[in-house]
């Protein structure tokens, strides 16, 4: 409290004050106040959540009025899934940035509900999904290939003999993937033998199912080429049987009020991107 006070400029009370005056206005309890620390409580987690966006997007706002007038730069905000594919948009940022030498990109990794979340907010301008984004709210470009599903497993693992990986080789084994992609994309493949599949682990992070596979505490089903599977590198990858696929969007919101930058990025994109 007395370090948040001097760096605020006010005295000590006047803080303890304005905190108590803060919880009285919401009507919860923000702060649990021990002898010597104070910590946040569920409520004031999601306050500070909710400040914390706040404060990004005056950030903001303050950059891109700034920006205005700058003919060689500016920001751009993604929020980007996790695909190989990826390295299309990364060819575009390039191009671009050779006519944009001043531009600054900021990135955020995320599953679905967390970068449509930033994006309706307005703190991003672009947004990578593995699904199909809702036509009447937001508008999209489709990436050039189709993400091929896939196991990947230990090199010296029994499946890796195998050239494709049927629903029925996984009855029993403990496996792992994103919780979203266990909802909405492996019964697409799995059909009625899901039932019979069972999630050891989800994982938002492709490295670290990786090293836990690595580690012989199960499968991953993940798109093919996120994770290293290359000679030496202990693990391996199987397609799946029947072939399953997904597709992948960049996302803007409709009627969206861009800053000139990201206008000029979505140009090119659009005539370029493929």
């Amino acid at each position: 409290m007395t370090r948040a006070a001097e760096t605020l400029h006010v005295t000590q009370p006047t803080l303890s004050k304005a905190l108590k005056s803060l919880e009285e206005e919401l009507g919860k309890k923000l702060f649990i106040r021990q002898s010597f620390n104070i910590k946040l409580t569920d409520e004031g987690m999601l306050l500070r959540n909710r400040a914390e966006d706040l404060v990004s997007m005056a950030d903001r706002i303050e950059r891109e009025f700034i920006s205005l007038d700058d003919i060689t730069g500016g920001d751009l905000y993604f929020g980007l899934a996790e695909s190989y594919q990826i390295r299309y948009l990364a060819r575009e940022i390039h191009t671009f940035k050779k006519t944009y030498p001043r531009l600054h990109y900021h990135i955020t990794s995320g599953d679905t509900e967390q970068v449509i979340e930033k994006l309706d907010k307005g703190l991003l301008d672009f947004i990578v999904l593995a699904e199909s984004p809702a036509a009447g709210k937001y508008e999209s470009l489709l990436f050039p290939e189709s993400e091929e599903w896939g196991l990947v497993m230990p090199e010296d693992d029994p499946l890796a003999s195998k050239e494709a990986i049927q629903a029925e080789d996984l009855i029993g084994l403990p496996l792992f993937c994103s919780e979203q992609s266990w909802k909405n994309d492996i019964p697409r493949w799995a059909g009625g033998r899901m039932d019979d599949l069972h999630l050891e682990g989800s994982f938002r992070l492709a490295y670290n199912a990786s090293i836990f596979t690595r580690e012989h505490l199960g499968y991953y089903l993940t798109f093919n080429k996120l994770v290293d599977t290359s000679p030496g590198s202990g693990l391996t990858f199987r397609p799946l049987t029947p072939r399953l696929e997904t597709k992948l969007y960049l996302v803007w919101k409709k009627y969206q009020t861009f800053s000139p930058i990201a206008e000029r990025f979505l140009t090119q994109l659009k005539t370029t991107f493929i």
